[in-house]
């Protein structure tokens, strides 16, 4: 059994108008003894922009930011700048995040030399209807899992789409960038329900209209974690930055799982390959954490662990999350420990 421990709440909302909803889903970049942070913050209204504040050592707060460092400045983000992940490639970091238009969620990024001024690279994940990605994604059905389609099938057989007003897209969020290019591309991690998938590219323009028909008409071909266990039995979905070892990429991902009495999400881990990260060497059988305290099981959504960002002192890895859509929490496991059991 690996010992896992839970260090409690870090980050809270404030009166601060831009975060008197709540803050979540931070993504983590770590300098030595400090850990910068980069969070959700949700004010009333379900608006949300990109809060900051700075850690001495893993768990202690010393700065925090009055203002938002990012905003919801474009109409594909209009209600929120969402659940940002932060990796540094060579001399430049990368900030991917869930654009949210009230409507619709995709995945866009923004670089930044100094993790002050970002500049934008819009959306880079499909921007198709739900009747287009059904039609392409069903030519390699006998390949995936029809889950691949019902979860949009949804939307229509219930007539949801009829009740949002404006063109609805399939969702496309969980973009996680790795801190190193793979084979000279940019490697990304994302999740067209309900599983994960890797891509690669060069420049936001390779990703054409004919790119991702492609790309979704052979998705098995690019679906590196699908459902396996009981605890992801409704969808998983990329977390934390993949973090690099001697032993492969270390990945900590979110699972949602569904129960009578609704989706509980956990913490899960795995390994991947360190030349070919779509082959997955390892995987638990059992979620690393779950919602077991209070405030993991209570707030504006409730039994939710979602981890976004790590930070490594020592042997000590520590993994920051979102608790129950409300608050930030941390919880830390020997690193050796969990390469040791994934490899059992």
């Amino acid at each position: 059994m690996l010992n896992v421990k839970k260090h409690g709440i870090i980050l809270e909302k404030t009166d601060n108008g831009f975060e008197n909803e709540a803050v979540l889903n931070p993504g983590i970049f770590q300098e030595g003894n400090t850990v910068r942070m980069f969070y959700r913050a949700v004010r009333e209204g379900n608006f949300s922009t990109i809060g900051y504040c700075e850690l001495a050592g893993p768990l202690t707060v010393i700065e925090r930011s009055k203002e938002p460092v990012f905003y919801n400045e474009k109409s594909y983000e209009f209600k929120g700048v969402e659940d940002p992940r932060i990796t540094k490639i060579g001399e430049t970091f990368y900030m991917s995040y869930a654009a949210f238009d009230g409507i619709n969620v995709f995945g866009a990024y923004a670089t930044s030399e100094d993790l002050k001024n970002f500049e934008r690279k819009g959306i880079i994940t499909p921007k198709f209807t739900f009747e287009e990605y059904e039609d392409l994604v069903k030519k390699n059905l006998d390949k995936i899992s029809e889950v691949h389609v019902r979860f949009y099938s949804l939307f229509m057989k219930y007539g949801l789409a009829d009740l949002m007003k404006g063109k609805i897209y399939v969702w496309d969020k969980d973009l996680v960038f790795f801190p190193k290019k793979i084979n000279g591309k940019l490697a990304v991690l994302h999740r067209l329900y309900p599983s994960i998938q890797m891509l690669y590219f060069n420049k936001p323009e390779d990703l054409t209209i004919e790119f991702w028909k492609n790309y979704i008409s052979n998705l098995y071909k690019h679906v590196i974690l699908s459902l396996e266990e009981t605890h992801e039995n409704a969808h998983i979905g990329a977390g934390c930055p993949p973090f690099e070892t001697e032993k492969g990429w270390l990945l900590i991902y979110h699972s949602a799982q569904n129960t009578p009495n609704g989706l509980i999400y956990h913490a899960c881990a795995a390994l991947l390959d360190l030349k070919n990260p779509a082959i997955v060497k390892a995987r638990l059988k059992q979620p690393l954490f779950s919602p077991t305290e209070t405030w993991e099981k209570e707030g504006n959504v409730n039994n939710v662990v979602f981890p976004t960002g790590t930070a490594l002192f020592n042997e000590e890895l520590y993994i920051y999350y979102g608790a129950a859509d409300s608050r930030i929490a941390v919880a830390s496991v020997n690193i050796n420990e969990l390469l040791d059991e994934l490899l059992k």
